[in-house]
């Protein structure tokens, strides 16, 4: 996949909105138009400040289901994408928790958003929610039924879950592209705003080979120039929020103090590599017999 043709860029900066409580969520506060608005609203926070990218998620319908999600949820986030696809010219991707993979699916094949993250694609994760098994093989055949190219970001090893024994990342990462088709892969820390390690993002990008690999979760002002050498790109969420609060709204300074660190740590990145050439090219060659 190729990750410039979406995003203009190699090495995308996604950012999150979080949907507020949905129509049938424990939380539902009864007024659409008020979740619109605050959709819209970071949308435009996130675009403004330079994002690459914007994925849309229900995170606030919090118990959530394990897989299928009611029809009425369905119908808020088309609405809701659509709104925010009028708003801003970012490419916009779905996230339909917990793990509702063809949902997310249908809508973005339907909105003609560009991408999807599924939570738990391949293999098997105990999760707050049960048992949550992966299916790649519905997820495949109904995107080709769609004749859709709505692409699949996958997460591996997904927070606030765990894997069913003690399995390789080296292997859950093949696995999951060579088995579950995955379009790229997405590395969390174990809980929400909680950092992978950067062990286990050079060893998921390694895995990976082509296929693009995401921060998906804690990435921040202070370990950004850390982590991103060893990624292709950063899905970020929680670090963007007024205070760094998971409840409050995007902050549009946030969002851009994030943007030029990260853009900032690509370029030293690029120049550290131009050097290191550099010094190999000036280097005397062999001496021949």
């Amino acid at each position: 996949m190729d990750l410039k043709q979406i995003f203009k860029t190699r090495h995308p900066i996604i950012g999150v909105v979080h949907l507020q409580p949905l129509p049938t969520s424990p939380r539902w506060g009864g007024d659409l138009q008020a979740i619109i608005s605050r959709a819209e609203r970071e949308a435009t926070a996130l675009a403004s400040g330079g994002v690459d990218g914007i994925i849309v998620e229900n995170f606030f319908d919090a118990p959530f289901v394990k897989d299928q999600v009611d029809p009425a949820v369905v119908s808020a986030m088309t609405l809701l994408v659509q709104k925010i696809m009028n708003l801003v010219s970012l490419p916009i991707g779905i996230n339909v928790l917990r793990n509702d993979g063809q949902s997310a699916m249908a809508i973005a094949s339907c909105v003609q958003a560009q991408f999807i993250r599924v939570n738990v694609l391949t293999g098997v994760m105990s999760t707050d929610q049960g048992l949550i098994e992966g299916k790649a093989h519905q997820l495949l055949r109904y995107r080709r039924e769609l004749g859709s190219d709505v692409k699949i970001f996958a997460d591996v090893l997904v927070k606030h879950a765990q894997p069913l024994g003690e399995p390789n990342l080296t292997t859950v990462v093949q696995e999951t592209i060579e088995r579950g088709l995955a379009d790229g892969i997405i590395l969390s820390g174990w809980a929400t705003g909680s950092p992978p390690t950067l062990e286990d993002l050079k060893l998921a990008s390694a895995a990976a080979s082509d296929t693009p690999i995401f921060i998906g979760s804690g990435a921040n002002l202070n370990n950004i120039s850390t982590l991103m050498p060893a990624v292709d790109g950063v899905i970020v969420s929680s670090s963007l929020k007024r205070h760094g609060q998971i409840e409050q709204p995007i902050d549009p300074i946030r969002v851009s103090q994030f943007v030029e660190a990260t853009q900032r740590s690509l370029s030293n990145q690029k120049q550290d590599n131009e050097n290191w050439q550099k010094e190999t090219n000036n280097l005397p060659s062999p001496l021949k017999n």
